[in-house]
């Protein structure tokens, strides 16, 4: 019955079994005067043995093959978490060193506006130091010019002096020019600056 319905290497399924029953008993040719068949039952009964022997066993394997499905399925499921973990993960990564990121340049614009603010501080305290130096200086310098000028202009309203001749003078008598430079820059006005 087996080689009946096997014809591949396969081993026979109870559902195959059954089905060969199922063909032998449509196959069968009827009794003279009656509806029922005859059948080979010992062929029969031997077959439905075998199908029943089979059916735990391809019970067994289907709940093998359920059980490893419902495996991979449930590593399928992890690796998916990780993934969505992983890229979760990642993108908090990504947005905290974005704000970091973003922090960072909102401190580097303060310090520097707070040191270009402090650089226009120091220069305009600079710059009003050298001015007000700069003024004293001109002050300075104007009241020395007008002494100057009151200087030379006393030295221009000097009558002209006659001076004694020296030893080493050729004996000619002679007059200060009062237009000389050493004289009218004052370096022969006093005795006390000449040595």
């Amino acid at each position: 019955m087996t080689d009946h319905v096997n014809h591949d290497t396969r081993p026979a399924t109870a559902h195959d079994l059954i089905a060969a029953v199922a063909d032998v008993l449509r196959e069968s040719k009827p009794m003279p005067l009656s509806s029922n068949v005859a059948v080979p039952r010992d062929e029969l009964l031997a077959a439905l043995d075998e199908a029943l022997a089979a059916i735990p066993e391809e019970i067994r394997a289907a709940r093998w093959l359920l059980k490893e499905r419902e495996e991979y399925l449930e590593g399928a499921r992890a690796e998916a978490d990780e993934i969505v973990a992983a890229g979760r993960a990642q993108a908090e990564q990504m947005v905290r060193r974005t704000e970091l990121v973003r922090q960072s340049e909102i401190y580097g614009r303060r310090i520097r506006d707070e040191a270009e603010a402090e650089s226009r501080h120091w220069r305009r305290q600079t710059e009003d130091f050298c001015e007000q130096r700069l003024a004293q200086f001109e002050l300075t310098l104007g009241k020395i010019a007008r002494t100057v000028q009151d200087g030379r202009e006393r030295l221009s309203e000097l009558p002209a002096v006659e001076v004694p001749p020296s030893e080493s003078d050729s004996g000619d008598d002679s007059v200060i020019d009062l237009t000389d430079e050493r004289i009218a820059g004052g370096a022969l006005l006093f005795d006390q600056d000449v040595d």
